[in-house]
């Protein structure tokens, strides 16, 4: 089922599947909620919702103010703060008073947000893909460039081939050899305009270390790393086992990025299992 919310003055979109557990899961950039349905498939006993991010997929972007990312100070943000906020008027609109969570990429740094605005409303915590960390001085020059490239690009043409090579680098070598259309499968999902990308980009460069946040989680939580993922490595993810509600770490050696559609029986393997503390 397809459905739109408001956050705001922004139209939302959400899709909702089965019955059950109520599980939202929350997709990475610059992809929509389609991300999630060949593992949503694999899962069985919950209901999952799965909205698209503002500015991404259905959603609109709506106005944003500039300012919070230095390195680009005239850049709007889409901060973690303001995605939070929508997933709590999600939650609101839905009448739940609280769920489990599912984020990779972006959607786990807005998981770590959540977590600091309303850990009442978070029964458990699943991060694919995603990380504490704050961005290195590297990836705030990357940051910068990419919006730099967005402001410049003639058309969505050319938007699209710069959110493809970003899709390739980050899909998983093993991935792309066995389906060579993986990289125009997801790309398909990039639909984000030069505003949104700008902005996106200007909200992860300006998010918070989330370090110190784990360290306060006190629900369950489960962390799965891919070891082809270039951009959140085991590592990084590693830092997950701080939480003192207790951290379920797994690695799968042959993923990327987006383990959890390039590996999505995988992924469902380590998450089922994980999701039946919270059916008894």
């Amino acid at each position: 089922m397809n459905a739109t919310y408001q956050s705001g003055s922004a139209t939302l979109a959400l899709r909702e599947s089965g019955s059950g557990l109520p599980v939202l899961f929350l997709h990475p950039t610059p992809l929509d909620g389609g991300f999630w349905q060949p593992l949503t498939k694999n899962l069985s006993g919950l209901r999952a919702i799965v909205p698209d991010l503002r500015g991404h997929g259905h959603s609109e972007l709506g106005e944003l103010p500039a300012g919070a990312f230095t390195a680009a100070p005239d850049a709007p943000v889409l901060t973690m703060s303001q995605i939070a906020a929508d997933i709590l008027a999600l939650l609101d609109h839905l009448s739940l008073p609280a769920a489990v969570f599912a984020g990779c990429s972006i959607g786990g740094y807005v998981l770590l947000e959540l977590w600091r605005q309303a850990p009442q409303r978070m029964r458990g915590l699943a991060f694919v893909c995603s990380k504490p960390q704050p961005d290195a001085p590297a990836n705030i020059a990357r940051r910068t460039t990419t919006i730099e490239k967005a402001r410049a690009a003639a058309n969505q043409d050319d938007l699209q081939s710069m959110m493809q090579a970003q899709i390739t680098g980050l899909t998983g070598s093993t991935a792309q050899a066995r389906n060579p259309l993986i990289v125009s499968e997801l790309s398909s999902q990039a639909t984000l305009t030069p505003e949104a990308v700008i902005a996106v980009q200007a909200g992860l460069g300006a998010r918070p270390d989330s370090l110190p946040t784990v360290e306060t989680i006190t629900v369950p939580l489960l962390a799965i790393a891919g070891g082809e993922d270039t951009g959140v490595t085991p590592v990084d993810m590693e830092a997950f086992r701080a939480a003192p509600g207790g951290c379920e770490y797994h690695l799968l050696p042959d993923a990327g990025h987006f383990a959890a559609y390039e590996r999505p029986q995988d992924v469902a393997a380590r998450i089922s299992p994980w999701l039946r503390q919270f059916k008894s």
